[in-house]
């Protein structure tokens, strides 16, 4: 374990820090930034730990920070002090809290997955937006979901602005990336009712016979799912709009479905 103080902006370790916001630094790292207490408390109560924790000099203590702290260092990680204008280049946020931690980036192979532990997982096809992701991840720890399968391409789940939307959530769910040739493959190799929402033949969402494990797919936020994609699915179903919106945020969708099925299925 390392302890030490860094007070320039043009450190290098400074630099590696800033470089975990951008995809292509963190992809080639393996390694992903969370900020702040609460975040990196649930994620030290799920068993994982930062290997560097950062804190912010000056710092007010705290019994969870200290907790978190001596974790850390007994796990023969780093601990790194910098003042809070440096922190606050490291986290692109004027006003950072005062700790944030490096993580090393987790599996998110379908094998990884076991479909078995849940009853209801969510199911996300390019999905774009970082903010939408996280809400969907926090949607699947508040249902009791096992986790969420990113199909195609969708934003990062380990960029800082889908961490800090999870969050915590990005701690206590799996995440599964895969084509969506892959994910079908994988799918019908086990038990798993696949339901898609939809506008296209669909059932209304309160009346469909959910079956556990059920797999809850959304589309992307603009085109929604392709027909094909749809075609697939087991179950087609829709949300009465009300008013002039034609569809739902993908992420309020999503846990719009989830507490349907939750309902149906059980806890």
């Amino acid at each position: 374990m390392s302890r030490r103080t860094i007070t320039g902006f043009s450190n290098p370790t400074v630099k590696f820090l800033r470089s975990l916001r951008d995809k292509k630094h963190r992809r080639r790292e393996q390694r992903f930034l969370a900020e702040g207490l609460r975040l990196l408390t649930d994620a030290r109560e799920c068993g994982r730990l930062p290997e560097t924790l950062v804190m912010a000099t000056g710092r007010e203590s705290h019994p969870l920070l200290t907790a978190l702290e001596a974790d850390v260092v007994a796990a023969g990680g780093e601990i790194i002090e910098m003042d809070e204008d440096i922190l606050a280049k490291v986290t692109g946020k004027e006003n950072p809290q005062s700790v944030a931690g490096v993580f090393a980036e987790f599996d998110t192979d379908l094998a990884s997955l076991d479909r078995s532990s849940a009853k209801i997982w969510l199911v996300a096809q390019s999905l774009r937006d970082p903010g939408n992701l996280g809400t969907m991840l926090r949607t699947g720890d508040a249902v009791g979901a096992g986790g969420l399968i990113l199909i195609d391409d969708c934003a990062d789940p380990f960029s800082v602005e889908a961490v800090r939307a999870s969050m915590g959530a990005i701690f206590t769910q799996g995440v599964g990336q895969a084509r969506w040739p892959e994910f079908i493959d994988w799918l019908r190799q086990g038990e798993g009712q696949l339901v898609a929402a939809s506008l296209r033949n669909a059932q209304d969402y309160r009346h469909a016979p959910y079956a556990g494990p059920c797999f809850l797919l959304v589309g992307n936020e603009s085109r929604g799912l392709p027909e094909d994609y749809e075609d697939a699915c087991d179950l087609r179903v829709t949300i009465p709009m009300l008013g002039r919106a034609d569809s739902l945020n993908a992420a309020v969708a999503g846990a719009v479905l989830a507490y349907e099925a939750l309902a149906h299925i059980g806890a």
